[in-house]
């Protein structure tokens, strides 16, 4: 190993696995120059024996851009909802190294969330985010052993009754937002979640149109969150017909590829008494509703259901008649696994008395049969005619 002046600057030179190492240092200090050469010499070394260098450990923000950068290929939905995540940990633990973050400091936000009121399903999310982006930098398997998920509510929902569902469209009919009734009825009498009507376009419904008024129709949801929900077909109900008959009539200049629920704003005239649209945007879809029927769920109607409940309604009243086969609500609804329809076997009273009173040679009408079912079914859910 020599270190030698050529010219302006120190060169060095070394002999490494057969082979003669030469370099500039670009110095004029000796010191400098030698440092460099045994640095030099170190590296090979390393790489030669497969010794990874000792990583420098970032601000946990840097961390998290960099596992962020590092999700290519995902959906535009889980895309959004990482970045979301990564958002509300880096305002939490954006100044610390990613190295300092400790088991306590986990779940400490577990418990400052559930003070805030997060939901465990919520909370869990995030915090398996966070573990992802520790476990990029080899730091979660040091502390993920002292972390506990927090217990998830696994019940598929409840049905709305219709009592209840007369007080949710009063109170969906004085909201502020004029979308939120289509919405509403659409949710419940097809059983689409949130996303699959968010992504609908015109394109996708199939209406009969007679005197400026849609009078039948069916839907095909084309993107879905499960391969059996994709293409399927769901008639519409004249009620449903009725809505989108006064909702489409606000974007005459929709296209086909227009959404059917573009992304717009709110403006209200004359106090609260009308509502117009503007900065409509057909080519966008609609952001989220979820302040909307939070106010007119839980305010105006002083009630406590979640909007997955209006698919769980939707389910409930198809499964309750004994006419319905299993198929058919896989067809409408997509993805209905039997464990999920085993969860809606309460409200299956028509079919298990039905099928005891067959072991006793007991042939019972349809009539006799609601009779004999109301005593254990006291909350009974509309059926299917009623949803027109």
């Amino acid at each position: 190993m020599k270190v030698k002046k050529r010219g302006k600057y120190y060169h060095y030179r070394f002999e490494f696995a057969g082979a003669e190492i030469r370099r500039s240092t670009r110095t004029t200090n000796r010191q400098l120059a030698e440092e460099a050469m045994r640095k030099h010499r170190r590296d090979l070394e390393r790489g030669i024996n497969r010794v990874d260098k000792p990583q420098k450990m970032p601000l946990f923000r840097k961390a998290a851009q960099d596992w962020l950068d590092s999700k290519v290929g995902l959906v535009p939905a889980t895309l959004d909802r990482y970045r979301h995540q990564v958002a509300l940990l880096t305002k939490e633990l954006g100044g610390r190294l990613v190295c300092d973050i400790s088991a306590d400091d986990v779940n400490e936000l577990q418990r400052k969330r559930q003070d805030e009121g997060r939901a465990p399903r919520t909370i869990n999310y995030e915090i398996m985010t966070l573990g992802m982006i520790l476990r990029s930098r080899g730091l979660w398997a040091l502390i993920g052993e002292r972390i506990k998920s927090l217990r998830q509510r696994n019940t598929v929902g409840r049905a709305v009754s219709k009592e209840d569902e007369a007080k949710l469209l009063a109170a969906v009919g004085k909201s502020d937002s004029p979308a939120l009734l289509p919405l509403l009825v659409l949710g419940m009498d097809t059983g689409l979640r949130a996303s699959e009507t968010r992504a609908l376009q015109h394109k996708d419904l199939e209406l009969t149109w007679d005197s400026g008024a849609v009078v039948s129709g069916r839907l095909i949801v084309q993107k879905s969150k499960t391969e059996a929900g994709v293409g399927r077909t769901i008639p519409l109900t004249r009620r449903v017909c009725a809505v989108l008959t006064l909702w489409l009539s606000r974007f005459p200049e929709a296209s086909p590829s227009s959404f059917v629920f573009p992304r717009h704003r709110i403006a209200c005239r004359g106090g609260k008494s009308q509502h117009h649209l503007y900065a409509v945007q057909l080519a966008k879809p609609i952001g989220s509703w979820k302040r909307a029927w939070k106010h007119a769920s839980a305010k105006e109607a002083k009630l406590s259901y979640r909007w997955h409940d209006l698919r769980h309604t939707f389910v409930s009243r198809l499964a309750e008649n004994p006419a319905v086969s299993e198929e058919t609500i896989r067809a409408l609804a997509g993805h209905v696994s039997k464990q999920m329809l085993q969860r809606y076997s309460h409200i299956r009273n028509h079919a298990k008395v039905a099928a005891i009173a067959a072991l006793e040679g007991e042939v019972l009408t349809p009539k006799t049969l609601e009779t004999e079912s109301e005593s254990a079914q006291k909350s009974a859910q509309p059926t299917p005619e009623q949803l027109n």
